[in-house]
């Protein structure tokens, strides 16, 4: 679907950075912290070998636990889908396809696959234990030190499906294997502007936004691009990222890893979404803090509010110097 563009008021391309090596991305394309789409990057033979035949005919049969809905457009607030369980293979087919004579909702619903560990509670996911036959197939580019490593998930998506707006802690590369996927991003900057729950946009459709009900979405900057096989996006953290496939089913792996100090990150957390510790924190004492002002008549916790947001401003925001 295309973004009506009408509605926003401003829309940039993500910058293209060629021929990238590992010495050009650590000294010009990381150290912006904004991201980049980066080509000339080998990722492996991946990008020709991963056809539906090929992932179906290498005996991968064990299950995984996918996200199936009738709906385009996920929406992880309000669960507008199921998750199942389907043998990987299974999963191809159906996500190669976009009608399916067996189903779980319709004949027409869509798949997505976030790989997880073997035990989700408490495992990093990690292609190379999870499809050691398919990580052979896979180079990670090494962008960044073995030792800060923390995962590589293996994403599998129906046609035209698009993902949650969200953001994660760590820094990551979403590396494009099979199809084409339209990618809008939003800056940390433009946090306030995004109606944000938890680490994700209530804005579902951001492509067609109900501006009556998100009026300030219109004024996030947006940053567009389209990856093809190959293609390497630079996701650096607390970036916001919406996701779609565009045309036919697509594939993908993305590697993060922690480039803050490691013990800012939860040790239990094995989907490296938390907030880091401090700013976890920093969130419960604001919660509890904001109930004191509970305890005010209406007029003194809104002005008291506002002195509670200039402080943070102070203190916070880059823009302030």
């Amino acid at each position: 679907m295309a973004t009506n563009h009408s509605v926003f008021h401003q829309i940039e391309q993500v910058s293209v950075v060629e021929d990238v090596d590992e010495e050009k991305f650590r000294e010009d394309v990381y150290p912006k912290r904004i991201p980049a789409v980066l080509k000339g990057v080998d990722i492996g033979p991946c990008i020709r070998k991963w056809t539906p035949d090929y992932l179906c005919q290498n005996g991968i049969t064990q299950e995984v636990k996918v996200h199936v809905s009738t709906e385009r457009n996920m929406d992880f607030i309000n669960k507008n889908y199921l998750y199942r369980t389907l043998p990987f293979d299974v999963l191809v087919r159906r996500c190669a396809e976009k009608m399916h004579e067996e189903f779980f909702l319709d004949k027409s619903e869509k798949y997505y696959l976030r790989t997880l560990g073997a035990d989700n509670r408490k495992d990093v996911a990690d292609i190379r234990k999870e499809f050691p036959a398919l990580a052979e197939d896979v180079t990670i580019p090494p962008f960044f030190d073995e030792d800060s490593f923390f995962s590589s998930v293996l994403r599998i998506g129906s046609p035209d499906l698009q993902l949650w707006t969200h953001y994660d802690i760590m820094d990551n590369i979403l590396m494009q294997v099979r199809g084409t996927k339209r990618v809008i991003l939003f800056s940390p900057q433009d946090a306030s502007n995004l109606y944000l729950k938890g680490d994700k946009s209530m804005v579902v459709d951001v492509e067609n936004p109900d501006l009556d009900r998100y009026p300030l979405f219109a004024m996030a900057r947006q940053y567009h691009c389209t990856l093809t096989p190959g293609d390497i996006l630079f996701i650096p953290a607390m970036w916001f990222h919406n996701v779609a496939s565009c045309g036919e089913f697509s594939i993908s792996v993305n590697a993060f890893w922690k480039h803050l100090p490691p013990d800012l990150y939860d040790p239990k957390d094995p989907y490296g979404n938390k907030d880091p510790l401090p700013a976890g924190q920093a969130l419960q004492r604001l919660r509890r803090a904001l109930k004191l002002l509970d305890r005010l008549p209406k007029e003194y916790k809104d002005f008291y509010g506002r002195r509670m947001v200039q402080e943070i401003q102070d203190k916070c925001y880059l823009d302030n110097g």
